[in-house]
């Protein structure tokens, strides 16, 4: 997408300062939602587990949006907290459009494959996909755009979080859905394409 100054287009017009701390905030809220929504499920008696996926079943497809922000216990919201909030903010800094343009996509492409593919009676929920879906985001957007700042990115957080996505592709961990975490890493690659920034001569990528 393209801007002119004035216009909000993709928030290129802001000073980096702005666009960081819009970025910051935006996941701090996203995050403190999960956290809240765990709380109320808890509270509940797990009322709310019921708005994660079960495959293959029409009326599910309700629930292909809310599942990712629903988790099963503490431990599973703390354990996507901090790679949705780095990556996230990460991927925000871009602009908060298509940011949100890419987690729709995610969420949706990642929802829709766990209705399509995971076993059955199987019930999944979870902001894991999304994560992996900007790690794919951002793995490979830097090169898709030929800028050098979004390559060492994506090389850094390979270099992070490398080990954690293989693990999480691999289908060798019972009660961890493998399809959600690689459908997610295709769907946050293939964003990378869909929406990919063009170049423009004030904004051209460094180096050849």
């Amino acid at each position: 997408m393209s801007g002119t100054p004035g216009t909000l287009g993709t928030g290129r017009d802001r000073s980096p300062g702005d666009r960081a701390t819009t970025a910051a905030k935006l996941m701090v809220g996203w995050v403190a939602l999960l956290w809240l929504l765990e709380v109320v499920d808890v509270a509940s008696g797990h009322a709310l587990d019921r708005f994660g996926i079960v495959p293959r079943v029409p009326s599910e497809l309700a629930d292909v949006v809310p599942a990712s922000f629903i988790h099963f216990g503490f431990a599973h919201v703390a354990a996507n907290s901090l790679p949705l909030l780095v990556l996230g903010f990460l991927a925000a800094l871009g602009g908060i459009g298509r940011f949100l343009a890419v987690c729709a996509l995610i969420v949706v492409a990642d929802g829709l494959g766990v209705w399509l593919v995971s076993p059955e009676y199987s019930n999944t929920a979870g902001a894991s996909g999304l994560v992996f879906g900007l790690f794919g985001f951002l793995l490979v957007s830097g090169f898709v755009e030929r800028r050098p700042v979004g390559v060492l990115v994506g090389v850094l957080i390979a270099a992070i979080w490398g080990g954690s996505i293989l693990a999480g592709i691999a289908p060798t961990q019972a009660g961890v859905s493998w399809q959600g975490h690689l459908i997610g890493l295709a769907a946050g690659v293939a964003a990378a394409f869909l929406f990919r920034r063009r170049t423009g001569p004030a904004d051209a990528p460094l180096g050849p």
